[in-house]
C-alpha cells in the first residue's frame, strides 16, 4: 500500500524507507500522512534549516528565539513583545481571499500561543503585473481577505507593501507580519509536560478544509494546465469571531496560570501541534483521535490528524485544572474537548477512546526534530560573469519622457490600506504609508502607557535580489534599518520570511543560501538578533521561478515619543538635502527592470557608513532637527522627491541631480530631509561630525516638482498620476469581505 501512497503523498521512496527504519515496520496510513505533512517543506525545512543555523539569533533582550511558534523580545517596563511572520502564498493564489485571511488568522495565533495580545498587522504583498486578469483577481481577493479577517477580529493593520510585477504572475506572495505585547511573566512555551497532564483541544470543529495543505500546497508549485479545483479542497477557510473568542478565552486562561504549555494548529494541524508540543517537553502522548469534535462525518484518523481546520488550539493543563479551564471556555463560547494526555517515554500515540485501540504509534521526535535535512546543490547560473558585467549604468539612456518614467515608479498604496483599520486600540502614532508604523508602548496588564514607543517595518526587494542575492539581502535589511531610524527607533530584532523557487532547481538554492549570508552579514554588524522565520520554497509557476524575495520584518524602540516622527511632509520654505553616499548606478532598480534591463550588479554595501547614517537620522529625527525625512529606495532620489511632495501639498526644485543615473538610483544608505533655514547649519556641522556625506538639494516650494534640467511636472499632474495607478487597475474596493 505505502509503495504507491508514498509517493501521492510527497514522500520520497529514501524518506519512506527512514520511516520504515525508524518504525522497525512498514508505517500505516494514519502514520503515513503525519510523516507526510511533518516532513514537508512547510513544516521541516528539510532543504533550508542547514543554511538558517548561519543566522544570528542571540542577544542578551532576546527571550525566545527561532524554534517556537514565535520570537519574543525584552522591551523593559516588565513588558515583552512577541514578532512573527509567515507566508500564505499558494493558498492564495487558489482561494485569494480564504488564503489570505486563514493567513492573518494563523499568524494572530502564533502571536498569542506565546502569551501576548496581538497589537499589530503588517502585509507585504506581491502580485503579478496589473493588466493581467489573473493578478487583478488575486491581489483584490488577497487585500479583502486581509482586511475582512483582521477588521473582524480586531487587530489593526498598521502597514506593509504592495509590489506588482511580472515574476509573480501565477504565484503571488501573501506575507503576514504580527506582533504582540505581554507581561514578561505571562510568556508560555509550546510544549507538553508532567505525565498524566490533559490535552485539551480549544477552539472550532475539525473538517476536511485544509487536509494535506502544507504538502498540497507549500511544497509544489504551479503548472499552467492545473486545474485550481483540484487543489481547492487544500485551503483553510477562517472565522475571525471564532479566533477572537479564543484569543480572549486562552490569554484568560494563562492569566490565571492555568496552562502548562500551548500550541496553535496550522501547518499539520493536531498531528503537529500534538507532535511538536510532546517532543518539545521530551514526553510523549495518547491521543484520542475519536475525541476530537468534528464538522463532518465519516472522516478517517488521518483526515482528523492532518486537518488544517482554522481558530484551534491544543493546551496542556493538570488534571485538577479541567474544570476550570472548561469553565472558561464555557463563557467565551469556545468549544474545549479533553483529546489526549501526556505520557511517559516519547510515543505519539493515535488511539480510538483513551484506553482504546492503537491506530498510529510513532516517536514524537521523529515527526519533529528528526525531519530529514538536505544539503541540497548548489549552483550560480552559468551566465553570472556576463550578467554582472552588463551594467545597466552604461546600456540604458536616459526616457524620451523623464516625468512620466518618474511617475510610473510610484504608486499610492492607500487603495490597499484604506481597506484596513489601522487605528484599533487607539495605539497608532504613525501608520500605513511611512517609512515605518510606530504604536505607543503600553503595559499589556495596566494599560499605562509607557511614554515609549514601538518601531515596524516589514521590507523586500526582489529586483536587488535577482540582481545579487547575496548584496540585494544586504540592502534589505540596511532599508529596513534606515526605514526605523527615520522615525527615531533603535532596531531590536527581526524576523524573515524567505520566498524563493524550487529548491531541486541548484540556481535556487544558491540563491537562498547567497540571501541567508547576506542577511547574516548586515544583522550581525547591526547587532540585530533573528529570532524566527518562515521559509517559502516552490514558489513557481509554468517551470518559472519566482526573482528570491526574501522579506524582513524589523521591530524597534522609541525611547521617547512625547513628539510625534516628522514624516515625509515638509514645509514651503524647507531645504531639502540628501545625507548618504551619492549614487548613479542603476542596476538592480525599478526603472532599470521596467526598461527591460534585470542584468547588472549592485556595489557592495558600507556597512560601517550605513551605521553612521542611521544613527544620524534617528538623532535629527528625535532632537527635531528636521521637518521632514524619507529614506530613498524604490524609484530613487526621483521617487523619494515625488512622494514628499504629494504629502506634503508641496512643491520643489531641484538643481544638483547630475542624470537621470542620480534621478533613479537605488543605491543604499540615503535619505531626503528637509531642514528649516536656521537649522542647516547645524545638520551639516552633525553631517560632518559623523563622517556622513551630505548634499544641498534645493528648496521646497511652489506647485511643481522641479529638477533641474531632467523634469519638471505640475504637482497636481503627478498627484493624479500617483493616486489613480491602482484604483484604475483595480476598481474602488471593498472594505468587507
Amino acid at each position: 500500500m505505502t509503495d504507491a501512497l508514498h509517493r501521492e503523498l510527497g514522500l520520497t521512496d529514501d524518506e519512506l524507507a527512514r520511516i520504515i527504519e525508524i518504525l522497525g515496520r512498514e508505517p500505516n496510513h494514519v502514520e503515513l500522512a503525519m510523516y507526510s505533512v511533518m516532513w514537508s517543506e512547510h513544516c521541516s525545512y528539510k532543504s533550508s534549516r542547514i543554511h538558517l543555523k548561519r543566522l544570528p539569533t542571540e542577544a542578551d533582550h532576546v527571550l525566545v528565539g527561532p524554534g517556537e511558534n514565535a520570537g519574543v523580545i525584552d522591551a523593559g517596563d516588565g513588558i515583552a513583545v512577541a514578532l512573527r511572520i509567515e507566508s500564505h502564498n499558494h493558498p492564495s493564489y487558489i482561494e485569494p481571499y480564504q488564503g489570505a485571511a486563514t493567513g492573518v488568522g494563523g499568524i494572530i495565533r502564533d502571536i498569542f500561543t506565546m502569551g501576548a495580545r496581538p497589537i499589530a498587522i503588517m502585509d507585504p504583498l506581491r502580485f503579478g503585473p496589473l493588466d493581467d486578469p489573473r493578478s487583478r483577481w488575486v491581489a483584490e481577493g488577497v487585500v479583502s481577505g486581509v482586511s475582512g479577517y483582521g477588521n473582524s477580529v480586531g487587530v489593526p493593520n498598521v502597514g506593509g507593501e504592495t509590489v506588482f510585477d511580472e515574476t509573480y504572475k501565477g504565484n503571488p506572495l501573501v506575507n503576514v507580519f504580527c506582533l504582540g505585547v505581554l507581561p514578561t511573566e505571562r510568556l508560555v512555551l509550546g510544549q507538553a509536560s508532567g505525565t498524566g497532564n490533559l490535552a485539551i483541544l480549544l477552539g472550532s470543529t475539525t473538517g476536511r478544509d485544509g487536509i494535506g495543505g502544507v504538502s498540497v500546497l507549500a511544497s509544489a508549485g504551479f503548472s499552467d494546465d492545473e486545474a485550481d479545483a483540484d487543489k481547492r479542497p487544500s485551503v483553510q477557510v477562517g472565522d475571525p469571531f471564532e479566533e477572537k473568542r479564543l484569543i480572549e478565552a486562552c490569554l484568560q486562561l494563562l492569566d490565571e496560570g492555568l496552562v502548562v504549555g500551548i500550541q496553535d494548529l496550522g501547518g499539520a494541524g493536531l498531528c503537529c501541534a500534538a507532535s511538536e508540543t510532546a517532543s518539545r517537553g521530551g514526553v510523549g502522548m495518547d491521543f484520542d483521535v475519536t475525541a476530537v469534535p468534528r464538522r463532518e462525518e465519516g472522516m478517517e484518523p488521518y483526515e482528523v490528524m492532518t486537518s488544517e481546520s482554522q481558530e484551534r488550539m491544543l493546551a496542556i493543563v493538570e488534571p485538577g485544572e479541567a474544570d476550570r479551564v472548561l469553565e472558561i471556555c464555557e463563557k467565551w463560547e469556545v468549544l474545549a474537548t479533553v483529546v489526549g494526555k501526556v505520557t511517559e517515554g516519547g510515543s505519539l500515540r493515535i488511539v480510538d477512546g483513551l484506553d482504546g485501540p492503537v491506530v498510529g504509534e510513532v516517536p514524537a521526535s521523529s515527526l519533529h526534530d528528526d525531519a530529514p535535512l538536505y544539503d541540497r546543490p548548489r549552483a550560480e547560473p552559468a551566465d553570472l560573469s556576463e550578467a554582472r558585467a552588463d551594467l545597466a549604468d552604461d546600456a540604458l539612456e536616459a526616457p524620451p519622457d523623464m516625468a512620466a518614467a518618474l511617475l510610473s515608479l510610484v504608486h499610492d498604496a492607500s487603495w490597499v490600506y484604506s481597506q484596513y483599520d489601522h487605528q484599533l486600540f487607539l495605539n497608532t502614532v504613525v501608520g500605513p504609508g511611512s517609512d515605518a508604523a510606530v504604536l505607543r508602548l503600553k503595559h499589556p496588564t495596566t494599560g499605562v502607557d509607557t511614554g515609549r514607543g514601538l518601531a515596524l517595518t516589514t521590507d523586500g526587494n526582489h529586483r536587488w535580489c535577482a540582481v545579487d542575492p547575496y548584496v540585494g539581502t544586504v540592502m534589505t535589511v540596511a532599508e529596513s534599518v534606515l526605514n526605523l531610524a527615520c522615525v527615531g527607533a533603535r532596531p531590536q530584532a527581526l524576523v524573515n520570511c524567505l520566498n524563493f523557487g524550487n529548491p531541486e532547481h541548484p540556481e535556487v538554492m544558491w540563491q537562498l543560501s547567497q540571501a541567508v549570508d547576506g542577511m547574516t552579514e548586515a544583522c550581525e554588524a547591526f547587532d540585530l538578533p533573528v529570532v524566527g522565520g518562515n521559509v517559502s520554497l516552490y514558489n513557481e509557476s509554468g517551470g518559472s521561478n519566482i526573482d528570491p524575495t526574501p522579506i524582513v520584518g524589523v521591530v524597534g524602540l522609541v525611547d521617547d515619543l512625547s513628539t510625534v516622527p516628522p514624516g515625509m511632509s515638509w514645509a514651503d520654505g524647507d531645504r531639502l538635502v540628501m545625507l548618504g553616499p551619492p549614487s548613479s548606478w542603476l542596476s538592480g532598480s525599478k526603472w532599470a527592470f521596467d526598461s527591460g534591463h534585470r542584468r547588472g550588479s549592485l556595489r557592495p554595501v558600507d556597512l560601517e557608513l550605513h551605521i553612521r547614517v542611521t544613527n544620524l537620522v534617528r538623532a535629527l529625527v528625535v532632537s527635531g532637527g528636521v521637518s521632514a525625512v524619507h529614506d530613498i529606495s524604490t524609484g530613487g532620489l526621483g521617487g523619494a522627491l515625488v512622494e514628499m511632495a504629494i504629502a506634503s501639498g508641496v512643491g520643489c526644485t531641484v538643481a544638483r541631480v547630475g542624470g537621470h543615473g542620480e534621478l533613479f538610483s537605488e543605491g543604499p544608505s540615503r535619505v531626503v530631509a528637509a531642514i528649516r533655514p536656521d537649522h542647516l547649519p547645524a545638520v551639516e556641522a552633525a553631517a560632518g561630525d559623523l563622517g556622513v556625506p551630505l548634499t544641498r538639494l534645493g528648496l521646497a516650494h511652489g506647485d511643481a516638482i522641479a529638477v533641474k534640467g531632467l523634469v519638471d511636472v505640475p504637482l497636481a499632474a503627478a498627484r493624479s498620476a500617483w493616486e489613480r495607478c491602482l484604483p484604475d487597475a483595480l476598481g474602488a474596493g471593498t472594505t468587507i469581505g
